[in-house]
This record gives C-alpha cells, sequence and structure tokens, in this order.
C-alpha cells in the first residue's frame, strides 16, 4: 500500500493482489476548518436583516470568534463529512422615528452558535441573540426584531454550510468518486444502421440538455421615477457605483470593456450598449466554479416622462458555487434588488 502526502490532503492507494489500484485511490481526507471559517464568514457577514421596516434597521457584521474543527473524509467514492464548531457573530442595530430621520438609539450585539456539528446536520442548531448592553424598552425590541427577522435568515445560511459539506466542501472538485466502467473489456454493441443518424441526433439533444442542468434564468423588473439615459449612466459609471455600493468598482464604457464590480467580487465584459435603452454582459461571480459565466440583459424603457422601466434576465446563473453553496439564484436576485436597485433608488432619490 503505497502513501502521498500534500498539504493539508491525505491519499491512500489500496492495491488488488493482481498489482492494479482501485479508481487510484481508497482514502482521502481534507482538513477544512479555514475553508469553513471563510465559508462561514462569507455567508453571515453584512446582512441586512431589517432596513427601515418599522423605523429599525439590522445588520450583521462579521464573525468575532470562531472555534473547532471541520474536515470531510471519502472513502471508496462516500463522502463523510465532520465538522464540530462554534461561532460568534457580532451584530448592529438603530431605531428611528422615522426612515428619515436620525437614528433615536443604536445598539450592537451577539449572534452565539454554541455548537454547530455534523451528528447533528438534520436538525438546526441553537442560536443565542444578546444585546451587549442593557438599552431599555427601545433595546429590547431591537433585539426582538432581530430574533423574530433574522434568526430564520441566519439558519438559512447555515444549512447552506452544512449542505456543502455534504457534498465535500473544498474538495468537491477534486474528488474521484465515480465508479470505473463496469462493462471494460466488453466489445460495444454495434447500432442498427437504419437507426444510427436517429440515434446520434438524440444523443447530441440529450448531451446538449444535459449542458444546462443546474443553471436559471433571473427575470426582474423594476420602476424608477428618472430618465432612462439617467439610470442608464448611473450603472455604467464607476464613481457612481462606489457611492450606492459602498465598494471599489472600475468600469470601461466600451463594448469590450472589463468592468468589476464589490471590491472585485463580480468581474466581466460589455457586449453590447446602447445609452438609454439597452446593456449586455457577461457576469461571473469570483464564487463560481472557473469558466461559468452568466449573460446579463438589461432594456430601459421610458413609457411616460420621468419613469423609467428596467426589465432584467440574467441567464445561465448556476445553482450552486464552486462550494457547493446551492443558494446562487437567490442571492443573485436579492443582490440585484437590495444592493443594487434600492440603494440607487435611496441615494438618488429615484422612488417609487
Amino acid at each position: 500500500m503505497a502513501k502521498f502526502g500534500e498539504g493539508d490532503k491525505r491519499w491512500i492507494v489500496e492495491d488488488r493482489p493482481d498489482g492494479t489500484n482501485v479508481h487510484n485511490w481508497h482514502w482521502v481526507e481534507r482538513d477544512c476548518f479555514e475553508w469553513s471559517r471563510s465559508f462561514l464568514t462569507s455567508l453571515l457577514s453584512n446582512l441586512t436583516i431589517l432596513d427601515g421596516e418599522g423605523d429599525l434597521a439590522i445588520r450583521t457584521k462579521t464573525v468575532d470568534r470562531f472555534d473547532g474543527e471541520a474536515y470531510v473524509n471519502v472513502r471508496k467514492g462516500k463522502i463523510i463529512p465532520g465538522y464540530e464548531l462554534s461561532l460568534t457573530l457580532s451584530w448592529e442595530g438603530e431605531a428611528h422615528n422615522s426612515a428619515s430621520d436620525p437614528p433615536l438609539l443604536k445598539v450592537s450585539g451577539s449572534l452565539e452558535v454554541p455548537y454547530l456539528a455534523d451528528e447533528n446536520a438534520g436538525e438546526d442548531p441553537e442560536v443565542k441573540i444578546t444585546v451587549r448592553d442593557d438599552d431599555g424598552p427601545v433595546g429590547r425590541r431591537i433585539k426582538d426584531a432581530f430574533i423574530a427577522k433574522g434568526k430564520s435568515l441566519v439558519l438559512e445560511k447555515i444549512r447552506a454550510y452544512v449542505q456543502a459539506m455534504a457534498k465535500g466542501g473544498p474538495v468537491k472538485d477534486e474528488l474521484e468518486v465515480k465508479k470505473a466502467p463496469s462493462a471494460a473489456g466488453k466489445a460495444p454493441a454495434a447500432p442498427a444502421s437504419g437507426n444510427a443518424a436517429p440515434a446520434a441526433a438524440a444523443a447530441e439533444a440529450k448531451k446538449e440538455k444535459k449542458v444546462k442542468e443546474g443553471f436559471k434564468t433571473i427575470t426582474l423588473t423594476e420602476k424608477f421615477n428618472c430618465r432612462a439615459c439617467d439610470l442608464y449612466e448611473i450603472l455604467m459609471d464607476e464613481n457612481r457605483w462606489k457611492g450606492f455600493t459602498q465598494s471599489n468598482a472600475r468600469i470601461s464604457k466600451e463594448v469590450g470593456g472589463q468592468f468589476s464590480l464589490f471590491d472585485g467580487s463580480v468581474t466581466g465584459v460589455s457586449e453590447e450598449l446602447q445609452e438609454g435603452k439597452l446593456i449586455v454582459q457577461k457576469w461571473r461571480s469570483g464564487s463560481w466554479a472557473e469558466g461559468i459565466h452568466s449573460t446579463l440583459r438589461l432594456i430601459f424603457d421610458e413609457p411616460e416622462q420621468g419613469v423609467t422601466v428596467i426589465k432584467l434576465t440574467q441567464t445561465d446563473v448556476p445553482e450552486e458555487d464552486k462550494y457547493g453553496n446551492a443558494t446562487v439564484v437567490e442571492n443573485m436576485e436579492r443582490g440585484w434588488r437590495e444592493l443594487i436597485f434600492n440603494k440607487i433608488r435611496g441615494l438618488f432619490g429615484f422612488g417609487i
């Protein structure tokens, strides 16, 4: 039995009596602690829980403490995740008389997940939400609102991590879990001559259908109180992107020019541009598997003076990212509404 070590991976190759290997491996183990820290931090940080609803605003900040262990074993093609983790997430809340008024009260607090483990993968973990200082009735109201609105969102993100680990975590794309062809050595059956062409066409159609499995299309229609050319200019101007997203952006206004948004987490190329009418771009998130790009199409319509309707279609959006997170489409839709369109309305006064 031969052994190979590479960083935090261990590969053990089991030999048959005849000297051949079983699929070239028998057991793979990978330490997933740092990957888990990064993945859960990206899922849980900077979540908007409430944005002015009931005159309250609540948002998570970042993961302050992360302890435990996490790993993935693969034995004869079977993925076996193992993890025992605890984490603490900070959050902040504000209370207002109205959405436009300065805050009456600001509070901070913590959210603790004391035990997240593979043995309880089918159950939601305990979540403890606390306010750091006793701020009286308003502080308790903010805390209660976070429990009512935010706990389910946090649990949703944690379930995404559990699902990702069940699929192999960071080594999902590396693992070779397919069984060797069982029909090795057998001569393939010859197709009937009269059916060869239809069979080939059917196989090609099936192959094309398979390529598109695992992808979705996003469609949104949004209305703004502005001219179409104004909205187009905002979406193609890097300084305005920086303003309403509070993140770095680089945007070329030329066809074939590249862009980088949200501190580089989204990149792409502009394929077709018609000022005030049309934007067609290739979009890619850094969390997607290599080589995957979606196609974004924004159509601007001005049905009446001072009112613009934007129709968004984004095709070939993967259902999962490269970590196995299955909320890509949901997060993309929420990102367009909350981080782009609603922010533009709020900052530039284009609300409907």
